[in-house]
């Protein structure tokens, strides 16, 4: 019989996949009390070049929106809004973004329409479409991850405040931090089938864009209609468990819709999300000795060699969340538009640690006293709202203009748990516990964009514009409480903590894109920043292990400010239509984010501290590009360069208190200076060796050194060490073959090397938790168009079931099965 995850509403089909396919081996698993062995590397090998053939033409999606016969203006673009053959190539991927054509961006981009991630993708989260993108790893520990970072290919994942995401005219990146918790993107706002298109550039050379596009931007466009439309989704995933004490079967079940029509002027879309997820582990609770009167537990090291003892699991999650998202747009002319969004997200959440430690008198389970058990008992609560409005002209002519605002806000966002157990042989926890809040916590942003062309839409010249806002408020208090789990929103009054402040960015920005002949362009652009934190407030607190407060220190945070000008420049050429090269150089400067600066806070056993007198980090990045291009696919070969002065960076230990009991603190400090030097390599091509057989890969390599920081105390030097948090090594392969228009087979595999996690790289263990492992991952999926409104898939995620830690224990194969009906 199933374990009780997999009783909860699942299909049966899904059930029995999973049970015919057990793992292979257990997980990063030794026998109790034994320390784990190292397991075996992994070689990957470069596939073999192939000659091409041409590719025959995709067929339109239905429901997508089509070139309107109406004497109006044809609107920026999605997947949805032009044709799968987008302006004459057999797929609109390959197309230019509208982003960048609008706003003549230097980058060169990598795109994935809706049509091709729900092809050859396994796609449960929004998050999902990016899989295979060059250098691009989403840092996603289960379905409906709300802590998934992007990670680039010069910044790791931890580097949530160094990439820019956008939803349409709304900015999902949480700016309000830099880190893979509370700060990570709100990917959860986003129903997968309301996606038309998503595009990335690459680095910070576009003045349009703030400091934080130093990793890049990625944008992700809706899909408007133009006639009536409806789709329906049920994804079932299915994965079997076997790691240290815990052998289960986790269960998600996610429903996605989404509906639209255009009447007239108005154009409406709507998209709601349910997903019921039950995930694996996703900590571990350590102890530096098993406790007296005990048995059961594993031994084993942590990521720099100390004893971590594994004495059972830290959070193991259930989670039920919802979304919706509404969007309007209406014509005031045939030339301008203004479109409003509308977003809500809700999430249950709770944890109920397993422990491996049984009682040696009795035999039954029991935490040893182990107090860290506490924090990784809770209940979590969130509703968040965000609302975007816009105004945009699409003339093309002499003058365009664009003005968008958007606000984001923690309506609620309570955390409730117990402050410890109870003393040993007993399975509980203390009645007192904590209430830990962050609603209250919100932020806006503003944008007046324009577009010039004095020598009209032909002319040589294009000069674009603008001005930008934004304030990023933290309201993080937490409360003692009597009853943890019958606690009001301000406990019982007493604060443990509090965590308090505010940023402010005014910018102005210019660039002139200029075509010196029809095959050379000269683009040339500087934004001007002003940035302040102010109202910093921090009360921290020493309590007994008991919980009780026995001192209070209240601080008043100094002001920050700083302004500064980061100029741009990019040359591109086209020797013929099918090459082109283009040089791209950037400064930025990545402001010091607000929880960075005063969030005080223990959550699922890490404790985040403040740093309020960080300074900005200043990075200057370089690219050369070559491009060849087919009618049917690409290769381009990207040569990257990048310094980084008073990095900020975040530094993770793990610490021991007098019983034993281990939790990890993080921190973040200015690294005096950091050098990455890089080459990619990438390539999609269709009708490889066979009509309808697409072949797509990437090879990233980066060498990462800190070059110098000062501030150094530690016992080994760091200088010459690889950055923390980024491989050197990554690398894509894939193929799709669709032998005719119902059927589409995908196989990829992502590989991605050794990284460090510590500035002096001493984190050399790998394979346990905590450690950044390598890992080597192969998916599949089938994908079946059996009528015109029925589709159907079958994949398996991690198919040879590889283990891994990125901190976490990140997932295992994973059984997925999916079925779409379109209206």
């Amino acid at each position: 019989m199933l374990p009780r995850h997999a009783r909860c509403g699942v299909s049966v089909v899904a059930v029995q996949a999973a049970l015919l396919a057990a793992p292979s081996g257990t997980f990063a698993q030794s026998s109790p009390r034994e320390l784990p062995r190292e397991l075996p590397a992994v070689t990957v090998d470069a596939p073999a070049t192939a000659k091409p053939r041409p590719r025959k033409p995709t067929v339109q999606t239905a429901g997508i929106r089509r070139n309107s016969a109406k004497p109006t203006v044809e609107r920026p673009a999605s997947v949805a809004t032009t044709n799968e053959q987008g302006t004459g190539r057999s797929r609109a991927s390959l197309d230019q973004p509208t982003a960048v054509a609008r706003y003549q961006l230097p980058q060169r981009s990598f795109s994935i329409t809706a049509k091709e991630a729900d092809e050859t993708i396994n796609l449960k989260d929004p998050e999902d479409a990016v899989k295979y993108m060059p250098s691009l790893f989403v840092r996603k520990r289960n379905d409906g991850d709300n802590q998934a970072v992007l990670a680039t290919r010069s910044w790791g994942l931890n580097s949530s405040a160094r990439t820019l995401i956008y939803y349409d005219d709304l900015l999902i990146s949480a700016l309000i931090g830099n880190n893979n918790s509370g700060a990570s993107p709100k990917w959860n706002l986003i129903s997968p089938e309301a996606i038309g298109r998503i595009d990335f550039l690459n680095g910070p050379f576009a003045a349009a864009y703030p400091g934080n596009s130093i990793g890049g931007v990625l944008l992700i466009t809706s899909k408007m209609p133009d006639k009536p439309f409806a789709v329906a989704k049920e994804t079932v995933s299915v994965m079997p468990w076997n790691q240290y004490g815990t052998k289960d079967t986790y269960v998600t079940s996610q429903t996605s819709t989404a509906a639209g029509n255009r009447d007239g002027k108005l154009s409406w879309l709507g998209s709601a999300n349910y997903l019921d997820s039950y995930q694996q582990p996703l900590t571990y609770t350590t102890n530096a000795t098993f406790p007296a009167g005990t048995t059961g537990g594993f031994a084993a090291l942590n990521k720099t060699g100390g004893v971590a003892n594994v004495v059972g699991t830290g959070t193991l999650a259930h989670s039920q969340q919802t979304s919706g998202n509404l969007r309007l747009a209406y014509d005031i002319t045939p030339l301008v538009q203004a479109t409003y969004s509308l977003g809500i997200w809700n999430n249950h959440q709770t944890s109920d640690p397993q422990t491996y430690l049984r009682s040696a008198a009795t035999g039954l389970p029991t935490f040893g006293g182990v107090s860290s058990f506490a924090s990784s008992k809770y209940t979590w609560d969130q509703l968040h709202m965000s609302n975007a409005v816009a105004l945009k002209s699409d003339t093309k002519g002499v003058f365009d203009f664009d003005l968008a605002a958007s606000s984001y806000n923690y309506l609620q966002d309570t955390q409730v748990n117990p402050f410890t157990v109870v003393p040993s042989p007993g399975l509980g926890y203390s009645l007192n516990g904590k209430v830990t809040r962050m609603d209250g916590t919100n932020w806006q942003n503003a944008d007046a964009k324009g577009i010039w062309r004095p020598f009209g839409g032909d002319g040589p010249h294009e000069i674009s514009f603008g001005a930008h806002g934004d304030r990023y408020r933290l309201e993080n208090p937490v409360y003692a409480s009597t009853v943890w789990f019958n606690a009001s929103s301000t406990g019982n009054g007493q604060v443990y903590s509090t965590g308090v402040g505010e940023t402010r960015t005014e910018a102005l920005w210019l660039q002139d894109a200029w075509k010196i002949n029809p095959l050379v362009k000269l683009t040339l652009g500087g934004r001007l920043e002003s940035w302040q934190a102010v109202e910093g407030f921090n009360l921290n607190t020493t309590t007994t292990g008991a919980g009780v407060i026995t001192s209070a220190v209240p601080t008043w945070q100094p002001g920050l400010s700083s302004t500064n000008f980061s100029p741009k420049a990019s040359l591109s050429f086209d020797p013929t239509k099918d090459w082109n090269v283009t040089a791209n150089f950037g400064e930025a400067y990545r402001y010091p984010t607000v929880t960075e600066l005063y969030q005080n806070i223990s959550v699922g056993g890490v404790t985040y501290l403040a740093n309020p007198l960080l300074s900005p980090e200043q990075d200057f990045t370089g690219e050369l590009n070559l491009e060849r291009r087919w009618v049917d696919g690409r290769v381009r070969l990207s040569v990257f360069g990048e310094r980084t002065n008073n990095a900020l960076i975040s530094q993770s230990t793990t610490v021991t208190d007098a019983s034993g009991a281990q939790s990890v603190q993080t921190a973040v400090s200015n690294v005096g200076a950091v050098r990455m030097n890089g080459v990619e390599l990438s390539a999609d091509k269709d009708n490889v060796l066979v009509s309808g057989l697409q072949v797509f890969g990437s090879v990233t390599y980066v060498d990462s050194r800190i070059i110098s920081d000062p501030n150094w105390k530690g016992p080994t030097g760091v200088v010459g060490k690889r950055v923390p948090f980024v491989p050197d090594w990554r690398a894509k392969f894939g193929v799709t073959y669709r032998p005719n228009e119902s059927w589409a087979y995908t196989v990829a595999a992502r590989y991605s090397g050794k990284q460090y996690s510590t500035l002096d790289n001493t984190d050399s263990v790998s394979h346990v938790y905590g450690a950044f492992d390598n890992f080597f991952v192969v998916d599949l999926k089938i994908h079946y168009n059996a009528t015109k409104n029925f589709a159907f898939d079958f994949g398996i995620d991690n198919l040879l079931n590889e283990q891994y830690f990125l901190f976490h224990p990140f997932p295992g194969r994973t059984f997925v099965l999916a079925g779409k009906y379109t209206f």
